[in-house]
């Protein structure tokens, strides 16, 4: 830990060295004196007593440390370890700080420097084998850490007394009453004196250091029952600051920051209680405290645990209220009316504001947007056109239509029977679709169409028959094909090649018979 350690500040001829504490009991002498002091383990230059247990806490002013020095006539019982009597030495204020080493024997201890303002001394002596025991000189020196900046300025006196069943004890109080300067270095005080038989708990509102971990540059303490070292109870410097209960009536804050560190803040909460049996006029915190009722829902959590602002509600809502002045409740008012006065504005301008419909027109209906399902099969049948003069060879003809007719019937039967709904079922639709993709070359023929009387005579000239696999895999799918969806403008495209091909159909059925007729 390194000691505790805070800023220095030499002291000035007027001041006394109140560093170190008398330990408890018969354990020597300690002369203090302006820039150091001596003390020796009891009974010195003669032999020690047993069973001693003895503490030694010394404190340099602000920006100086410790050095620590062992006179040459020095003799305690050796030991492996030094685990019987022994002298021990901490760098700090508490006896959990680091420790710098433990001695015992003939040999005299070498010389001892501390890191910061504090050294923690402890000599120990069991039931057997006493030796003459120590004698130890200290003074104090400047702190190497802080030797560019020079003799510093004599400390302002800054101290406080308060006292109370509650109370806010904060830095913010050091320049409020006047006490320093924003830019001087401060060593703070605050006394809290409880009434008789009384304890402090302080509990920390807000803490900051501005050097966070840097001890020697800015701390909070606590002492409980005095400001002297050895009633040191918790030092805070690094981030978190923990509540501390006292066992004394007297309790001690003390705050060290130097120039560069005045923006370190704290605010702690103080409140005197008893230990149980409570009186009438105190209240029970469930943690071995009795508090004054009139700390009972206040707003602020006097105990340790929330009881006194529990079931607070109702009291919390009224004071709520009574808080409540002239101007913020103009201020409340004047914004929910401008928020309402909004409200309804939006309201009518939806109300007043034209609504557009939408109709949809028949001759803006995009009919590419349907996806074509049922594609027919392609073929081109015949086409009309206006015929030549008809054939004096009637045999010809006769045999040619005889072919043509055999080459409708083997390779468009399915799609006439389908679409047209006549003709003879064939035995088997496989061998026509075998038949016709053996086909190579389209059939052409000439023919006279003698459905009409006059001399206006027209011929069917069959161009091109092209009928692929997928067509006729088709026509095996007569029924699924009436089940197929489709748009109404390929359906209608679809229905004029079916009229066209029977009517075709038609014509050539027609004049097969004049020509049986006629032969």
């Amino acid at each position: 830990m390194g000691g505790i350690r805070g800023e220095f500040h030499i002291p000035s001829p007027q001041m006394k060295n109140d560093s170190g504490a008398q330990p408890a009991g018969q354990c020597g002498t300690w002369v203090k004196e302006q820039e150091g002091g001596v003390f020796t383990s009891p009974n010195y230059p003669n032999k020690y007593p047993p069973e001693q247990e003895c503490i030694y806490i010394i404190e340099a002013p602000p920006r100086q440390c410790i050095d620590l020095f062992f006179d040459e006539k020095y003799s305690i019982e050796p030991s492996w370890e030094c685990k019987f009597d022994h002298i021990e030495v901490r760098d700090g204020p508490f006896g959990f700080s680091p420790i710098i080493g433990r001695y015992c024997g003939q040999q005299t201890p070498p010389y001892i420097r501390s890191s910061g303002r504090y050294l923690w001394i402890k000599f120990v002596a069991d039931g057997e084998l006493e030796g003459m025991g120590f004698s130890a000189n200290y003074n104090f020196t400047a702190d190497p850490d802080f030797k560019d900046l020079g003799v510093p300025k004599p400390l302002p006196l800054c101290e406080f007394e308060m006292g109370g069943p509650e109370g806010i004890v904060e830095s913010q109080q050091i320049t409020k009453d006047g006490k320093a300067l924003a830019t001087e270095a401060v060593d703070c005080k605050w006394y809290i004196r409880a009434p008789p038989r009384s304890r402090i708990y302080l509990r920390f509102l807000d803490y900051e250091m501005q050097n966070s971990n840097e001890c020697k540059r800015n701390f909070v303490a606590v002492y409980d029952g005095s400001s002297s070292v050895e009633d040191l109870k918790s030092k805070f410097c690094s981030t978190v600051a923990n509540d501390v209960m006292l066992v004394t009536g007297l309790g001690v804050i003390r705050m060290w920051s130097d120039e560069g560190s005045r923006k370190s803040r704290f605010r702690i909460l103080f409140t005197t209680f008893q230990e149980p049996p409570c009186e009438a006029d105190a209240f029970f915190c469930h943690s071995n405290m009795c508090i004054n009722n009139t700390l009972v829902c206040n707003g602020i959590q006097n105990c340790v645990y929330p009881w006194d602002e529990n079931h607070c509600k109702e009291k919390r809502k009224a004071s709520l209220l009574d808080n409540l002045n002239n101007t913020n409740g103009t201020i409340i008012g004047v914004t929910c009316c401008v928020v309402i006065i909004l409200l309804v504005v939006s309201v009518i301008v939806q109300i007043k504001q034209p609504r557009k419909k939408y109709i949809l027109r028949r001759e803006d209906f995009d009919s590419t947007m349907f996806q074509e399902v049922f594609e027919p099969p392609h073929y081109e049948l015949c086409t009309l056109r206006s015929a030549p003069p008809p054939s004096a060879d009637l045999a010809d003809l006769a045999e040619d239509f005889e072919n043509y007719h055999k080459l409708r019937r083997a390779s468009s039967r399915c799609v006439h029977d389908h679409h047209c709904g006549s003709g003879p079922q064939l035995p088997s639709a496989k061998g026509s679709r075998s038949n016709l993709s053996g086909r190579e070359a389209p059939a052409t023929i000439l023919a006279e169409r003698p459905l009409l009387p006059s001399t206006n005579r027209r011929s069917i000239l069959v161009m091109k028959h092209s009928y692929s696999q997928e067509a006729a895999d088709a026509c095996d799918l007569d029924d699924d094909l009436e089940e197929v969806p489709t748009t109404s403008h390929r359906l209608s495209r679809h229905e004029k090649a079916v009229q066209r091909f029977c009517l075709i159909g038609s014509l050539s059925k027609h004049e097969s018979e004049y020509n049986t007729t006629r032969v």
